[in-house]
């Protein structure tokens, strides 16, 4: 086997031709090609998969010659091979004959899968890489995250079922200990604590992992055993994930977030994909926080909503020195003036900075509101009586 200096620049493509669902691919082969996008050298895919060079030349062999990949162009299939093959291109082969038995993967022996007839087995939802968009390009995606394509993990979750879920939990520990890729990733979707906590001390555990617990596991034991490595409790990807588990504790989540912006708990508080517990939970951190939080945060948190936040702080007072940023800035969204004139905390010198503002003198409802304010001052009272 040569180093990773001699490898081709040669670029395994999925073929477009081929509907991919009805191959017999193995959870490995999918997962393989699942990082396949055409655009990535073949030189790359060793760090990529995590995955030894021969095996990744035996299974890109096998895939060009199911039909998943397109040939290499150098490839002539109606002359014989004269010449030995560069060091990662895969061969062709002639002969229909059934495929050489997979090599056993790192500790945990998956020889049964090949043996195993075509019909027993689902068929692997193995849509293109290519066929969806790249998370680091989706519109809603944080620019740090970079979750698993939908495809792999189906892959790696019948991996799970099949193959990880039927062995005694002791058995399952072990192997998460010293997993790789595509079995590690496959662990993630364990139920019990104490295998997740394996997983968590396995050495090649890295974001995606992490971000894959957070999203699968419904035991806030594991819950808690992930959250204990700042580094991943600090990660976009994992809190994004965290917030949405139904199983995310209370207590849990008053930890990580006790420290957060406030327009950060707002929009955790609002979101429809966050489960009600973890929205009244993030109400409630954000109440606290509102009392002793930066001036700044709380005009950040009330402009930036248009005065929709104060809805969920009703009764809390403000300080001077975020009174006086308010009072420091010109007004001429109505939707802002009422909110802000139905928030009964209000400052008496932001009613009545709101009552020269030109939106106000403009629109009579909006006066009224503000002189019908308990804190609005007596002279104007009085004008709008």
């Amino acid at each position: 086997m040569k180093d990773s200096g001699a490898m081709t620049e040669w670029m395994p493509k999925p073929n477009p031709s081929v509907d991919l669902r009805t191959l017999a691919l193995s959870p490995e082969e999918g997962f393989v090609l699942s990082r396949l996008d055409g655009a990535t050298p073949a030189r790359n895919l060793p760090a990529l998969t995590g995955l030894p060079l021969e095996r990744l030349r035996t299974i890109l062999s096998r895939l060009v010659t199911q039909g998943a990949l397109l040939p290499t162009p150098t490839a002539s299939p109606a002359a014989p091979v004269a010449a030995p093959p560069v060091a990662f291109e895969p061969q062709r082969r002639t002969s229909p004959a059934a495929p050489e038995p997979k090599a056993d993967l790192p500790v945990l022996d998956l020889t049964p899968l090949d043996a195993a007839p075509e019909a027993d087995l689902p068929v692997l939802d193995l849509t293109p890489l290519d066929a969806a968009p790249a998370p680091d390009t989706a519109p809603d995606a944080e620019p740090s995250s970079e979750d698993e394509p939908e495809a792999a993990l189906g892959n790696y979750r019948q991996l799970f079922e099949l193959r990880l879920h039927p062995l005694p939990e002791d058995q399952r520990i072990a192997h998460a200990h010293a997993a790789e890729d595509p079995i590690l990733s496959a662990l993630c979707f364990d139920p019990v604590p104490a295998v997740i906590k394996a997983v968590l001390e396995n050495a090649r555990t890295g974001l995606t992992h992490a971000r894959l617990v957070a999203r699968y596991h419904r035991n806030p034991v594991g819950l808690e055993a992930l959250c204990a490595r700042a580094a991943f409790a600090a990660d976009t990807g994992v809190r994004r994930w965290l917030v949405r588990n139904p199983q995310l504790p209370a207590s849990l989540f008053r930890r990580l977030w006790s420290a957060r912006r406030l327009m950060e708990l707002h929009k955790v508080g609002n979101d429809r994909d966050v489960p009600e517990s973890t929205r009244r939970a993030a109400r409630e951190v954000l109440r606290q926080r509102f009392s002793s939080g930066p001036a700044e945060e709380k005009v950040e948190l009330i402009l930036n909503t248009e005065g929709r936040a104060l809805a969920a702080l009703i009764g809390l007072p403000v300080d001077g020195k975020t009174a006086s940023l308010l009072c420091g800035r010109t007004y001429r969204s109505p939707m802002l003036i009422q909110n802000i004139a139905r928030w009964s905390a209000a400052p008496p010198a932001l009613i009545a900075h709101l009552l020269k503002q030109e939106a106000v003198r403009r629109q009579p409802q909006l006066r009224m509101l503000l002189t019908r304010h308990p804190n609005a001052p007596a002279d104007a009272k009085r004008g709008g009586a």
